[in-house]
């Protein structure tokens, strides 16, 4: 009983500390970049003023955190989109392409932006490195996330036999996770979404 009961007490403590490290970032500057939650609030409302689509792209784990946030953008009734799902019609000038590379740049994710601009679609990048980035140029607009990712975890490491709790780019990641759920929040709130009518649009083939 002693040994679950210090299980728990170091779970919660990590925890905890986890929940500090991400929820730090958002309390860091982000001039001259606009706040990363009014900027994404603003860009899908206007996009979905517009009946445009939203198109979504990230690799790795910054990709499944993507994946999360167009689920409910579906359920918020948007026409959202993960590329190279095999149902991604094309880009076109109404639609927004979110993307995220969070140490400043990927071939696919350069690649992909450079595709979306030139079809006329607006790109919004997620990033912690905006000044050196290769995917900068390709942004019509940025959502800076002060975060660390792996293009600087050595340097924040330390002492090279220590253990971060979050390593690598677990920081940013989890970042996006809580920055994706506080723009669902309030995008449903400027969209007059209900509770019920998000719900209605989740499967029911599970």
């Amino acid at each position: 009983m002693a040994s679950n009961s210090g299980s728990i007490s170091q779970g919660a403590s990590m925890a905890t500390e986890i929940c500090t490290q991400i929820a730090s970032i958002f309390s860091k500057p982000t001039h001259p970049y606009p706040a990363p939650l009014d900027l994404l609030v603003t860009e899908l409302a206007s996009v979905a003023s517009q009946n445009g689509r939203v198109f979504l792209y990230g690799v790795g784990r910054e990709g499944l955190m993507l994946k999360a946030l167009c689920m409910r953008l579906f359920h918020l009734g948007l026409s959202a989109h993960f590329i190279f799902d095999m149902t991604t019609p094309p880009i076109a000038a109404a639609d927004l392409l979110i993307a995220s590379a969070g140490p400043g740049g990927f071939s696919t994710v350069d690649a992909l932006c450079a595709v979306a601009r030139y079809h006329g679609g607006r790109v919004l990048l997620l990033t912690a490195q905006p000044e050196t980035g290769s995917c900068v140029k390709h942004a019509n607009v940025v959502a800076y996330v002060a975060a660390q990712t792996m293009a600087d975890d050595a340097d924040v490491a330390g002492d090279a036999k220590s253990r971060p709790l979050l390593p690598m780019g677990s920081v940013y990641e989890g970042a996006l996770y809580v920055l994706f759920e506080m723009v669902v929040y309030k995008l449903g709130e400027a969209l007059g979404e209900s509770p019920e009518a998000v719900r209605s649009r989740h499967t029911n083939l599970e």
